[in-house]
């Protein structure tokens, strides 16, 4: 299969590019789509054969389940059998945008969206050409991020591109994403709303909206193969580079000394905070930094782009920096950290 990548240059001037894109996806095929979080593979929510093709490009697990996507609020209804106060309270407050919302599905969402639970994860993307794109399709579309199943998610085409290449008929190029992470998800399915994966609406955002918001202990623990999970991103090793990641706590001439110490005999590369990256000044390694250690949203935005780029390195090993956990952005970057390093970390 070619794909072909289309740089969008704005909706009238793409306007034949988004009805040819609608038209692939009415007709069951996928296609690459930016959004404000990270380029989600998109296809009709209501087709399981499509969604199917979703899984397969991917080489993801049946057992993770996918998010629907929706140009507008009204679309809801059309998915879920059921919209609690909850849901309103959180769509005024921060729909369009990077919020997920879990709720109870109805029956024209095939059960290869939400991996054979009766729930349904939807969004509201804030991203202009991301709606374009599903109104002309004229359907919710279903889509994770991106990438090859366990990859950094994707924050530009070119990122689609180098994993999917040959697997899509299409990506639609809108250039680099805002937030930089998936969407935050929060289950209202139960007594209590609870965060299942934190994201660009803080955990803080939350509790201000809905006063009591509980958090689920997986965010920042080892899912087991057994376990059922109501949100993507919580189950099996993700946004993971090539080279093994081992996150390093402590403090900043602790992380540089003992990188040191464990050089000999291997290739190292280092993620820190921006304001590190002098201490290794002179050192035969490979240093990206990906923002600043008190700028959070910052660190969201680069995390991605920078797991990439040690993609790139031929490494044996991967030592990284994160933010003490809070209840802002920085709970988002700690938990995909996490994952990409498949809980990993030591103290110094």
């Amino acid at each position: 299969m070619t794909t072909e990548l289309i740089k969008i240059r704005g909706l009238m001037q793409n306007s034949d590019d988004f009805m040819r894109a609608g038209n692939l996806l009415k007709n069951g095929e996928v296609v690459a789509i930016p959004t404000e979080t990270v380029y989600g593979l998109a296809a009709n929510a209501f087709d399981e054969d499509a969604v199917k093709k979703i899984f397969i490009a991917k080489g993801r697990p049946q057992d993770n389940p996918l998010i629907v996507h929706i140009s507008e609020f009204d679309d809801l209804a059309e998915i879920t059998s059921e919209i609690p106060e909850s849901a309103l309270i959180l769509a005024e407050k921060f729909w369009p945008g990077p919020l997920t919302m879990i709720l109870k599905k109805n029956d024209k969402i095939p059960m290869a969206v939400t991996a054979g639970l009766s729930t349904v994860a939807v969004r509201f993307p804030s991203h202009i050409y991301a709606r374009a794109i599903i109104e002309a399709a004229g359907v919710p579309l279903a889509a994770p991020s991106a990438n090859r199943s366990g990859k950094p998610s994707p924050t530009t085409a070119q990122h689609v591109m180098r994993d999917l290449s040959g697997l899509i008929p299409m990506i639609l190029d809108g250039g680099e994403c805002d937030v930089g992470l998936e969407s935050t998800v929060i289950d209202l399915t139960g007594d209590v709303p609870t965060l299942l994966r934190p994201g660009g609406i803080t955990l803080r955002e939350l509790r201000e909206a809905l006063g009591n918001v509980a958090v689920n202990p997986k965010i920042l623990e080892e899912v087991s193969d057994n376990e059922q999970v109501a949100s993507p991103g919580m189950k099996y090793k993700h946004y993971a580079p090539s080279a093994p990641v081992v996150i390093v706590d402590g403090e900043a001439l602790a992380f540089r000394d003992y990188v040191c110490r464990n050089a000999a005999d291997k290739s190292i590369a280092v993620l820190c905070f921006a304001e590190e990256q002098h201490l290794f000044d002179g050192f035969d390694f490979r240093v990206i930094p990906y923002g600043n250690r008190t700028n959070p949203a910052e660190l969201a935005h680069g995390l991605f782009a920078a797991l990439r780029s040690l993609d790139d390195i031929s490494a044996d090993i991967i030592y990284a920096r994160e933010p003490e956990v809070g209840d802002g952005m920085e709970l988002a970057v700690v938990n995909r950290l996490s994952r990409a390093a498949g809980f990993t970390r030591i103290s110094v």
